[in-house]
């Protein structure tokens, strides 16, 4: 049964770094939660081993990142002014061609 959380804690552990490293926000949360809770039980189980004492640091550190990750930095969409500007010319161009045709 220990093996068997053990796993389970690294499953989740893992999933919820590749889901913190993706711009997914805080949707990593809930597979850090999963195995922060099967890394505590196993240590409760096992308090001489060192495995879950790790997962749990990294489990933590995870946490951690998630939650600067929110806090620290913000997603800013800026509008390109110099695109919008070509854009603009381009369909006074077209309209002045479709003018000439007629």
């Amino acid at each position: 049964m220990n093996r068997f959380l053990i796993i389970l804690s690294l499953v989740f552990g893992v999933l919820g770094v590749v889901l913190t490293l993706l711009p997914f926000g805080t949707l990593a949360l809930i597979p850090i939660a999963l195995a922060f809770i099967f890394a505590l039980i196993t240590v409760f189980r096992q308090r001489e081993k060192l495995l879950p004492k790790l997962v749990l640091l990294i489990v933590f550190a995870n946490f951690l990142t998630v939650i600067g990750k929110e806090v620290f930095i913000k997603d800013v969409v800026e509008v390109d002014e110099q695109f919008e500007t070509i854009k603009q010319q381009s369909e006074q161009e077209a309209q002045k061609d479709l003018e000439g045709l007629e």
